[in-house]
């Protein structure tokens, strides 16, 4: 078990650089947004986030609402990057939708970090 989790917190933190990276990479840009990119990162951070949750819920004490909350950003994120990536192909703005995944990527990996439980 211990080595599937690493495996999923390795590929967690792959689709984290997907996200924040191009996100930081591009922020300036008014064009040529890397949608794809971004859009992978947060299918995959989705992903190996909910599989790592359903793997650690049953194991240990963790704390719920953080996970929770992580999970309901990553959702939005990955709403606001299917946005960026079907405005891309539409020939409609991008900078916005791209922007909004990028930004709450960034501010869901500072819960990661930052959200201490302290009992």
């Amino acid at each position: 078990m211990n080595v599937l989790t690493a495996i999923l917190l390795a590929l967690h933190l792959i689709g984290l650089a997907l996200v924040v990276g191009t996100f930081i990479v591009q922020m300036r840009a008014k064009s040529g947004f890397r949608t794809d990119l971004l859009l992978a990162g947060a299918i995959v951070q989705l992903v190996t986030g909910g599989a790592m949750f359903g793997l650690l819920a049953g194991e240990t004490w963790f704390d719920h609402l953080k996970y929770g909350v992580h999970g309901a950003i990553g959702v939005v994120v990955l709403g606001a990057a299917i946005g960026a990536f079907v405005a891309q192909r539409r020939g409609a703005r991008v900078q916005p939708w791209f922007h909004a995944a990028g930004g709450l990527g960034l501010i869901n990996l500072l819960v990661a970090v930052l959200w201490r439980q302290y009992t």
